[in-house]
């Protein structure tokens, strides 16, 4: 064989590792979704004991992103916003007290956050670990997890997820309690977590419509004539 003939076969090597090289990587990439959380088909839910009986709420407003990789679900990455004043139990005069210093400071404290560190799936449960902020306060926080399914809705996908857990609501500074005649206190400090989650492939953006120079004419005139 003939030096430039040797020398045509490495280059031709060459272009097809690196071909390949790229096309792995795109399908890898492509594998890779991130959707958004539907707020009007999610929840974010709690309990706590108020006397001798749970007391169940929720945070109305709630947004963020799901990076998820069907075929790898522990790549899942989590990033959850929750509007602190959006707190919601069904009694209006509760729900101030709980927006208020004695509880959440919603004023200072307008968002709580879930940012997912690490996920261990088997099948369709596991465990999800991130790190939760609220009231100024940031601790770790273990979650278990289960995947309700993925579709597809048009050209994107949509997927369910549930998740629970429990904290003590002391660890991130909210406090207040008031102890009742025979000692006993009248809230709990274990808060349960029950959380819904549809996410998305976001809609894309809309095209700007075009816009006309600024002195144009509507209509291009008509030639001379009639013509």
């Amino acid at each position: 064989m003939r030096m430039t003939d040797r020398l045509s076969s490495r280059t031709l090597a060459a272009v097809a590792i690196t071909a390949v090289s790229y096309l792995s990587a795109g399908l890898a990439h492509a594998a890779t979704e991130t959707l958004n959380i539907d707020n009007s088909h999610s929840r974010v839910g709690f309990s706590v004991r108020h006397f001798f009986t749970p007391v169940r709420g929720e945070f109305k407003n709630v947004s963020g992103t799901v990076v998820l990789d069907q075929a790898n679900l522990n790549a899942t990455q989590v990033n959850v916003e929750i509007e602190t004043a959006s707190i919601n139990t069904n009694n209006d005069r509760r729900d101030d007290d709980l927006r208020s210093a004695n509880f959440f400071e919603a004023d200072k404290n307008p968002k709580i956050t879930f940012v997912s560190k690490s996920v261990d799936m088997k099948g369709t449960k596991g465990t999800m670990t991130g790190e939760l902020t609220m009231h100024g306060v940031t601790k770790p926080l273990t979650l278990n997890v289960e995947i309700g399914g993925f579709g597809k809705m048009g050209p994107g996908t949509v997927a369910g997820f549930t998740a629970s857990g429990t904290l003590d609501r002391k660890e991130y500074g909210i406090t207040w309690n008031r102890t009742l005649d025979q000692g006993a206190l009248m809230l709990g400090d274990d808060v349960t977590l029950e959380i819904s989650v549809e996410a998305k492939t976001p809609k894309p953006a809309p095209m700007a419509e075009a816009t006309k120079p600024s002195g144009a004419p509507a209509t291009a005139p008509a030639p001379a004539g009639g013509k």
